[in-house]
C-alpha cells in the first residue's frame, strides 16, 4: 500500500525535491546572516571571514581528501584562484555592509547581484542583452537608488559595500561559467575557502587574542556549519531544478531575512524599503525568466555549479 503511493506520487515528488532543498538553503542562509549580525562588535570582519573560510576549507578538505584524493585537484588552478579571491572579498564587503547596515536592507542590496552578473555575462562573454535584460537592470539600479534615499547619506560606507559585494558576487557567477565543465562544485567552494582564509590570515595574526565567550564559540561554530550545510543542500537542489529556477527560489532568502531582522532585530522598515526591495526582487526574478528563455539547458552536473554562493 505504502509503496504503491509512494510510486504514484512519486514524479510530483521529485518536482517538490529542487523547491524544498533551494528553500532550505535560503533558511540556512538567513540563519548564517542572523548569525554575523549577533556575533559581538569586538569581531572584525577579517575574524568573522576567517573563521567562515579556514574552517570551511579544513571540514571540506578532510570530507575530499577522505580516501587520499587531492582535494585541491581541479582543471584551471588559476581561474580558480582568481574566482576564490573575488568572492572573498565579496564576502567581505558583504560581512562589512551587515555589520554597518540593518540586515534586511544589507541583503536586499547584496540580491542586487543578478543584473551585475548579466553585465559581466556581457563583458566577458560577449551575451547579448535585449531590452527585457536592459530594463531589469535599470529597474534593479533604481531600486537600489529607492533604498538609498536617492542619495548615499547616512550609511555611505555600509551602502558601498552591499553594492560592491553585489558586483563582486555577479563576477564569481559569471567567472563559474568558465570553471563549471572541468570542476565539481565542491572544488570551486573549496578554493572560494582557501582563498578567503589565506587574503584574511594576515589581519586576523594582528589581533586574533580576542577573549572566545561560550556564546561566541556557539555563535562561530554555527556560521561555520551553516554557510557549509546550506551551500551542500543548494548544490543537491541544482539536481533537480534548473539554474533560473534556483536563482529564484534562493531569492526568498531576502524575504525569510528581512522577517527575522524586522521581528528579531527591529530594523527599520519605512516605504523605501518595501518599495525598493520589491523592484530589485521583481526585476532579478524577470532576468532570470528572461536568460532562461535564451539559454540552452545545462546538464545536471553543470547547472549545480551556478550553485556557488558568495
Amino acid at each position: 500500500m505504502v509503496h504503491e503511493i509512494i510510486r504514484k506520487y512519486q514524479p510530483q515528488m521529485a518536482q517538490a525535491t529542487g523547491p524544498f532543498l533551494m528553500l532550505g538553503a535560503a533558511i540556512l542562509f538567513t540563519l548564517l546572516n542572523f548569525l554575523i549580525k549577533l556575533l559581538s562588535p569586538e569581531y572584525t570582519v577579517w575574524h568573522i571571514v576567517f573563521y567562515r573560510c579556514f574552517g570551511g576549507m579544513v571540514l571540506l578538505s578532510l570530507l575530499m581528501g577522505r580516501h587520499g584524493q587531492n582535494p585541491f585537484k581541479g582543471d584551471n588552478i588559476s581561474l580558480l584562484m582568481i574566482r576564490g579571491f573575488v568572492g572573498s572579498v565579496a564576502f567581505c564587503c558583504l560581512v562589512t555592509a551587515i555589520k554597518i547596515l540593518p540586515l534586511s536592507t544589507a541583503v536586499v542590496i547584496f540580491y542586487s547581484y543578478p543584473a551585475f552578473a548579466a553585465l559581466f555575462a556581457f563583458i566577458l562573454y560577449r551575451e547579448t542583452l535585449g531590452m527585457g535584460e536592459l530594463g531589469s537592470i535599470f529597474s534593479v539600479i533604481a531600486g537600489v537608488a529607492i533604498l538609498f534615499d536617492f542619495h548615499l547619506a547616512g550609511g555611505v560606507l555600509g551602502q558601498s559595500m552591499a553594492v560592491i559585494s553585489a558586483a563582486l558576487a555577479g563576477l564569481t557567477v559569471t567567472l563559474i561559467r568558465s570553471l563549471r565543465l572541468h570542476n565539481g562544485p565542491a572544488v570551486i567552494y573549496l578554493y572560494f575557502c582557501a582563498m578567503g582564509a589565506l587574503i584574511t590570515l594576515p589581519m586576523f595574526i594582528q589581533s586574533p587574542g580576542i577573549s572566545l565567550t561560550m556564546r561566541d564559540f556557539f555563535l562561530i561554530t554555527g556560521i561555520i556549519l551553516t554557510s557549509i550545510f546550506a551551500q551542500i543542500i543548494m548544490n543537491q537542489g541544482f539536481f533537480h531544478c534548473r539554474g533560473w529556477e534556483g536563482g529564484v527560489f534562493m531569492s526568498s532568502e531576502v524575504i525569510f531575512t528581512a522577517v527575522a531582522g524586522i521581528i528579531f532585530l527591529h530594523d527599520p522598515a519605512p516605504w523605501r524599503f518595501w518599495v525598493g526591495g520589491i523592484i530589485i526582487m521583481g526585476s532579478g526574478v524577470m532576468l532570470a525568466r528572461l536568460k532562461k528563455n535564451t539559454a540552452q539547458p545545462p546538464s545536471p552536473v553543470q547547472d549545480s555549479a551556478f550553485s556557488e554562493k558568495t
